[in-house]
């Protein structure tokens, strides 16, 4: 009998797939603009232009801290977008944070564009990293808050996947733009066209905002019951079904608001405040600092200078850089289709391992066969830098920011996205600035500084990653040691949750929490509809349902 391969695709609600894909620009731009100084080095109209030496050239060393103070710029700028997405996403919404990032970035792409001087490019830089830091904080919440459980991490992925169209798009451009001549009087439009490009993705997210709804879990934090179960229903009932399973998701969340609401307490540093809160703090940071010094982005931003080192010449490196940032669309779609049905645990495992493997044999035959004229060896080279693409793409890139949204409670999710995020960008600091520079100074002995923390970041995440998938928002905490948090209702059977249900009505006194009970349990959703039409005691309408600890 034939595999139904059409089981593997997620089942999900188009209004809601369309949503989630239309925000995502605002990450496809953040993307692009961090590897367009990839293809933007390869452009020779770029170094006459600002006077700079090219590879070989006397003041080539001049030449690569340039390129590692432009990322330096964007990186820096991102810290910044950090902190005030961290800020503003609570304060005023993540839809109104998105549309500020969009705004933001728009004016970084046009300072970046109409450069006429490295210090101009440089604050466009920054100005667009700002932006940028924003929008990649304020995504994947986004994306987390307004999709289902089921169907979570395929949504969410779709932020991986724009990020790999994002460093396709700079890698096509770039070598597109490779082809106008050097004499041409339009000759700067090969670098300047490509900056300019960045203000289009956020542009189209401020375009389609009327179709952005507000997250439910915002609106809820907001004192807008109504409006966050309607946007729910819009986006989590399926087409042909009663929407008895987003009535349910709902009824979750709204005592998980109520019991955070009562556990709140508005202090600084919260996020560090318990141990729960630590744990996701400490795997938020673990996951991006060794996710750089795995040197994805090493390899993407500085992938035509590591192919003019091993040899290639002309326009291949920019034909293979584009290749090669277009291969992680595919990839990252593959990891849509799977990471909810194998976990995200199991994926960072697999990625980490393979990533590893093809650092050691690049580093090796790097070693072995650089400034030589043994072709197999530089091929060999070459094709590790794909075999790396192959284990990052499909299990890496999309899973860490699925992995670093979802492990925060609502009420901190803003705060500890970014401070995961922060980790990225301040990581991406050292390792992009420094490889340029290290490249060119110690050549293959840098792979080694990647390398090292990256076998250790196997045992790490062996050890101190919980698995998420499959969990609703709300149920994610209990993996993190949370106490008072909403009982889950994935893994019961239906006479186990109707004798919860029944137990919890019956413990349930006008409508009020014990102070003694930690876990609540909201009642089924059409059950509620049912028993306020039957019950005229309209305090048992608002009435939470209480039951056992759930260990």
């Amino acid at each position: 009998m034939p595999y139904n391969w059409a089981s593997l695709l997620p089942v999900v609600n188009w209004a809601n797939l369309r949503v989630v894909v239309l925000v995502a620009f605002g990450v496809l731009s953040n993307a692009y603009g961090l590897a367009i100084i990839g293809p933007t080095a390869g452009q020779w109209n770029f170094y006459i232009y600002f006077n700079l030496a090219t590879l070989d050239e006397e003041g080539y060393e001049h030449t690569t801290k340039i390129l590692g103070a432009l990322n330096g710029a964007n990186s820096a700028g991102a810290l910044m977008g950090c902190a005030i997405s961290a800020w503003a996403a609570d304060k005023y919404g993540r839809k109104r944070t998105m549309q500020l990032g969009c705004a933001i970035l728009i004016l970084g792409g046009v300072l970046n564009a109409t450069s006429v001087n490295i210090t101009m490019l440089a604050i466009g830089r920054a100005v667009a990293g700002v932006g940028a830091g924003i929008l990649a904080i304020v995504v994947p919440i986004y994306q987390a808050e307004v999709s289902a459980a089921k169907n979570r991490g395929a949504m969410m992925c779709v932020t991986g996947i724009m990020y790999a169209l994002g460093y396709a798009f700079a890698g096509w451009i770039g070598y597109a733009c490779a082809y106008i001549p050097a004499d041409s009087p339009y000759a700067s439009a090969a670098w300047r066209f490509p900056l300019a490009f960045q203000c289009l993705p956020p542009l189209i997210v401020l375009c389609g905002s009327r179709f952005i709804p507000f997250s439910p879990r915002w609106l809820l934090s907001q004192d807008r019951p109504r409006e966050a179960r309607d946007v729910i229903m819009r986006l989590h009932a399926r087409n042909g079904e009663s929407g008895k399973e987003a009535l349910e998701e709902y009824d979750l969340m709204q005592p998980q608001h109520e019991a955070d609401k009562r556990l709140l307490q508005h202090r600084t540093f919260e996020i560090f405040r318990t141990k729960a809160n630590r744990h996701r703090a400490l795997v938020s940071a673990l996951l991006m600092i060794f996710n750089q010094f795995l040197g994805v982005y090493v390899l993407a931003n500085y992938g035509v200078l590591i192919y003019t080192s091993l040899g290639l010449e002309g326009n291949v490196p920019l034909l293979l850089n584009a290749c090669w940032t277009t291969l992680t669309i595919v990839l990252n779609t593959l990891c849509a289709f799977f990471v909810d049905r194998f976990g995200r645990k199991r994926f960072l495992l697999i990625g980490t391992v393979g990533c590893c493997v093809a650092l050691i044999f690049e580093a090796a035959l790097t070693a072995a066969y650089y400034d030589t004229k043994n072709d197999a060896g530089l091929a060999a080279a070459v094709f590790f830098v794909w075999f790396y693409l192959i284990f990052w793409s499909t299990f890496m890139d999309a899973t860490q920011f699925v992995y670093v949204s979802e492990i925060w409670p609502n009420h901190l999710r803003s705060q500890g996205t970014a401070w995961g995020l922060a980790w990225f960008f301040l990581s991406s600091e050292v390792t992009l600035v420094a490889a340029p520079v290290a490249l060119n100074n110690i050549g293959w002995k840098f792979y080694l500084v990647l390398i090292c923390p990256s076998i250790v970041y196997i045992f790490v995440i062996y050890w101190l990653f919980p698995e998420t998938k499959q969990l609703t928002l709300e149920e994610i905490g209990k993996q993190f040691g949370d106490k008072h948090i909403v009982a889950q209702w994935s893994g019961i059977g239906e006479e186990e949750m109707q004798e919860i249900t029944q137990n919890a009505i019956e413990l349930t006194i006008d409508g009020q929490v014990p102070d003694d009970i930690g876990v609540i349990l909201p009642e089924n959703g059409l059950q509620a509809k049912e028993r306020s039409r039957n019950d005229s005691d309209s305090s048992r309408k608002t009435a939470y349902d209480v039951t056992r600890q759930m260990a």
